[in-house]
């Protein structure tokens, strides 16, 4: 008598991830289970206490909350937190990344869309491309960018002034950050893994 290991085997599984997009309604329940508030949130302990003083206070003044800096291994919630500051703060969340941005008047196209102290999310921002980086800098500190009207000898800037708003940068390579890039983010917060009793 001859046993074939095949006759052991267990039925193949259906995949858990797929490379393929989520559906609309994979999508909505995801937006569902996903935490709103800092309170929900788990694990993250620093970051989500340093995070808390900080919107606090940026509430407290009437302010926009200062720039914020996400760094860490992909899956560990930079997209969720930068979601539960927006929430946080009562204001819109526009959602972009650094690839996306290949001309500086894609930038400004948002800049210039964004409300009161809303917040911008980048994620990968250490792919900007260096000429849309020269663009976020004066929007960054002074809430103002420059742009170019026109070509050549007739081409002229026009300054245009920004609501204040906050920038929420996520990268998983915070090493490839420019350093003014880095130097304008008041806010920088490292996510670690998740303990096992986090997890569980």
């Amino acid at each position: 008598m001859t046993i074939q290991t095949d006759d052991f085997a267990p039925a193949p599984a259906k995949r858990v991830i797929s490379a393929a997009p989520a559906s609309p309604q994979e999508e909505a329940i995801e937006r569902a289970l996903r935490p709103k508030l800092l309170q929900e949130y788990v694990g993250q302990a620093k970051a989500r206490e340093q995070l808390e003083i900080f919107i606090g206070a940026a509430r407290k003044r009437g302010e926009a909350l200062d720039h914020v800096l996400l760094f860490g291994p992909p899956g560990l919630g930079k997209t969720t937190l930068s979601h539960i500051i927006a929430t946080e703060l009562g204001v819109n969340l526009r959602q972009t990344s650094g690839p996306v941005l290949e001309k500086p008047k894609d930038l400004a196209a948002i800049l210039t869309g964004l409300e009161r102290h809303d917040v911008l999310f980048i994620d990968e921002i250490h792919r900007l491309s260096p000429v849309v980086e020269e663009i976020l800098y004066p929007a960054l500190e002074d809430y103002q960018i420059d742009i170019m009207i026109g070509d050549g000898p007739a081409a002229r800037s026009i300054k245009l002034e920004l609501q204040p708003f906050t920038l929420v940068g996520a990268t998983t390579r915070a090493g490839m950050l420019t350093n003014p890039l880095r130097d304008r983010f008041g806010i920088v917060a490292r996510l670690e893994f998740y303990t096992a009793e986090e997890l569980g």
